[in-house]
């Protein structure tokens, strides 16, 4: 038995903000910003609105056009970084607002990366036959924990949801995931505070995102580039295969090394992050949903999904639509 995606779905928050409103609040410029992100602009939650208020509107939308009704969904996987409570976990929290109650529900935290994480571990929930039709949602409000004094993460991060919906097929479906973790490095992006650690004194009891640029740039392309030989490898395929690669969307430079490594050219890579920044574990459902809405993605391709954060985490997924 496979696991098959047969729906997507996608949310961002009605505020968004262009780089020029950035350049009022710190020192920088949209050239600047442009230029070494390709982000143009960002969504921003409103006041009271939280990452399970975005990720019921995603899995809505994805159930919706799974051809379900929220009572079908017998799995949910939530990843986030940032959720409404430290428990009970945000899968419950948007369990009971779908209505789809005593399905196991539980949320996974890896950063950037979770939404690769989630997937893995729906797909293998179905593979074994324990579920049937899972959700797997990626969501979070970003700007709860950003120090809008520091450009070098205040230009990035922002709020958004996205969501799959998995179902048992005995057409190929998730051919693999490959997921990796390497914790030496959790100094060069990370987030400062927690709960059993406390906050930093000077910090207001704030928790905020600090990251080393560069270093983490290094890391990422190269730990990035070796997973998309290893799930190549593991299916015995070659670059050619691949019809679309749907990457997170942290920054465009991180983008275009993944796709040269790939030999593909930009017009074959879902890019959204100009319009939205860096949304963490959203990025790549949100990616997705949009390369499936406008009709790049059809069914039969074959999509590489990839993700790199905060941990470090990695991981990616060759995904048969």
């Amino acid at each position: 038995m496979n696991a098959r995606i047969i729906g997507t779905g996608s949310y961002l928050p009605e505020r968004v903000v262009h780089n020029t409103e950035l350049e009022k609040l710190m020192d920088t410029t949209d050239e600047w910003i442009r230029e070494r992100t390709g982000i143009e602009q960002r969504h921003y939650a409103a006041e009271g609105e939280t990452t399970v208020d975005m990720a019921e509107h995603a899995a809505r939308r994805a159930i919706e056009a799974a051809g379900l009704a929220p009572g079908d969904i017998d799995l949910i996987v939530f990843a986030t970084a940032t959720p409404d409570l430290v428990f009970p976990n945000c899968g419950t929290l948007l369990q009971a607002r779908l209505g789809c109650t005593g399905a196991p529900a539980f949320s996974v935290e890896a950063a950037c990366s979770g939404f690769i994480y989630a997937l893995s571990i729906a797909d293998k929930f179905v593979r074994a036959g324990e579920a049937k039709r899972a959700l797997v949602v990626g969501a979070e409000t970003l700007t709860r924990i950003t120090d809008f004094t520091d450009r070098t993460t205040a230009i990035l991060f922002a709020d958004g949801a996205g969501a799959v919906v998995l179902a048992a097929s005995e057409e190929p479906g998730i051919l693999s995931t490959q997921l990796h973790a390497d914790g030496s490095y959790k100094d060069l992006l990370y987030c400062t505070g927690g709960v059993s650690k406390g906050y930093p004194p000077d910090s207001g009891n704030r928790a905020v995102i600090r990251m080393a640029g560069r270093e983490t740039f290094k890391v990422a392309v190269t730990m990035l580039g070796n997973s998309v030989d290893e799930v190549l490898a593991k299916n015995g395929l070659p670059k050619s295969a691949i019809n679309w690669l749907v990457p997170h969307q942290a920054n465009i430079r991180i983008i275009q090394a993944v796709a040269r490594k790939l030999d593909l050219p930009m017009e074959r890579v879902i890019v959204t992050v100009q319009d939205h920044g860096n949304t963490s574990a959203a990025s790549v459902p949100l990616a997705l949903d949009t390369g499936v809405r406008d009709g790049r993605i059809r069914k039969g391709d074959l999509i590489l999904l990839e993700a790199f954060g905060g941990g470090f985490t990695w991981g990616a997924a060759l995904v048969r639509m």
